[in-house]
């Protein structure tokens, strides 16, 4: 076996066991409240700027509109978020918290800073922002040139 399918191995590894467990790490303090991560994130953003619309929350997860329809259909329906229509053009509609939306915000956020304080606890702050920063450049150099490519392109690779 070469170097390259150690490594291989050993990034399949470390994704069973460590990465798939990150996603629950981190989205368990909202799925207390029937969300996942990402509707939470959605929340977040709609608490801390009332009257945004769902274009900019779109255009800033680098997704379609639809994607942040059905997240936000959640968030309606568990009647943390209100779409109000916009004063100034009707046509649009700007997503407001409720109160209940402010207070579940609040209660993931103590949550997650919470079980992020401990991991740093555990880990050491030094280590931590060094995994992040190695994280980031993979990131960067690896995952999103992959994702940026044509979809033909990814085909005729695979």
């Amino acid at each position: 076996m070469t170097t390259s399918d150690d490594l291989l191995n050993q990034a399949i590894s470390i994704y069973l066991s460590a990465l798939k467990n990150l996603g629950h790490f981190v989205s368990q303090p909202a799925s207390r409240y029937s969300l996942s991560f990402e509707q939470y994130l959605i929340l977040q953003e709609i608490v801390t700027k009332p009257g945004i619309k769902l274009m900019d929350i779109a255009h800033q997860r680098r997704v379609t509109r639809s994607a942040v329809s059905r997240q936000l259909r959640v968030l309606l329906n568990n009647n943390y978020v209100r779409q109000e229509q916009v004063q100034a053009d009707r046509r649009k509609v700007a997503l407001v918290p409720t109160a209940m939306g402010e207070r579940v915000a609040t209660n993931v956020q103590t949550r997650i800073r919470q079980r992020f304080a401990k991991w740093v606890d555990i880990y050491g702050e030094a280590r931590g922002q060094k995994l992040l920063q190695l994280l980031d450049e993979f990131n960067q150099q690896v995952i999103q040139p992959e994702n940026d490519q044509p979809r033909k392109d990814k085909e005729n690779n695979d």
